[in-house]
């Protein structure tokens, strides 16, 4: 099966996080409307902070509408780099303060030891979820599945019955915890948030051949679901 992909260009990136934001909107608001509750998964690093500000700004039921991440490292929230922190700064802010947000780290002292109430919070959200963003990085991983991970051929399973995974790699930095394969691509919509010139020829090469263990974005491209990749440079 040959799964089209739409690649979606702008400008700048406030032009993309502008329409990214009426994307994830529209797929909220429609799961809202269908269910009464509608769940959202977003990714941090450094790229979504202009998309979170205008997200935000949505007129949407928030109170009816869980956040969470799709990723996170495994640090506090004082950090800088906790990505529950970024979304607590940048979108549950005025109208989107109402949403329920479901972090994925706690005060365990690892993933594997925080696995198990991770897992129970999230039990309060919504599935599957109205909609999942994803970034990419140099390297080609999205979410914390990283070449070289130790449980990444785990979490790319798309049979695989788990639904979040910890995940220890050399170029993740910190211990990380990840939802799964399986999890993102049951969502209603799932979008691929990059930004830079220098993204376009990472993307490229993971629309090529290869493993997708060398490059895991590969295992999302190359499922049987669209996608849409929001770019600018």
């Amino acid at each position: 099966m040959v799964v089209s992909h739409t690649l979606h260009e702008f400008a700048d990136g406030v032009a993309v996080a502008n329409a990214l934001a009426d994307y994830v909107a529209a797929a909220l608001a429609a799961r809202v409307e269908r269910d009464g509750l509608a769940s959202l998964a977003l990714s941090g690093g450094r790229t979504p902070t202009r998309f979170f500000e205008e997200l935000s700004t949505r007129d949407l039921p928030w109170d009816k509408i869980g956040v969470t991440l799709v990723d996170e490292r495994w640090v506090r929230e004082t950090s800088d780099r906790s990505n529950a922190r970024l979304v607590r700064q940048h979108l549950l802010k005025g109208k989107a303060a109402a949403a329920r947000f479901i972090p994925l780290a706690n005060d365990a002292p690892n993933p594997e030891a925080g696995l198990f109430a991770v897992n129970e919070s999230l039990e309060e959200l919504s599935w599957p979820l109205a909609c999942a963003v994803l970034g990419m990085g140099d390297d080609g991983h999205t979410a914390s599945f990283f070449p070289g991970g130790d449980h990444l051929e785990e979490a790319l399973d798309p049979e695989g019955t788990l639904g979040l995974i910890p995940m220890h790699a050399e170029g993740a930095g910190e211990p990380r915890i990840t939802l799964t394969l399986p999890v993102l691509l049951a969502a209603d919509a799932l979008a691929l948030h990059i930004e830079g010139m220098a993204k376009r020829p990472v993307l490229e090469k993971a629309l090529g051949e290869g493993p997708a263990t060398d490059m895991p974005i590969r295992a999302v491209l190359r499922a049987e679901r669209p996608l849409d990749i929001f770019w600018a440079p």
